[in-house]
């Protein structure tokens, strides 16, 4: 299993052109900073968000006792 924790992931839009370039199906991929592809293809760009959010979800804020 990949270790994606602590990575800012963002999703792009594969075409059709750059999809038979590449050799994926085209549509939305949720990605490293790097470029690499950690999840999809998704059918909407908000599908692909909620991917982002549940692999690499907002940190938590912890309250401080006594505040």
């Amino acid at each position: 299993m990949v270790d994606i924790s602590m990575q800012n992931l963002s999703s792009r839009h594969v075409k059709a052109e750059e999809s038979a370039r590449l050799g994926v199906v085209s549509g939305w991929y949720s990605t490293k900073m790097s470029g690499t592809f950690v999840s999809g293809p998704h059918a909407t760009n908000d599908e692909c968000l909620r991917k982002i959010a549940e692999l690499n979800p907002p940190p938590v804020k912890q309250r401080r006792a006594g505040v």
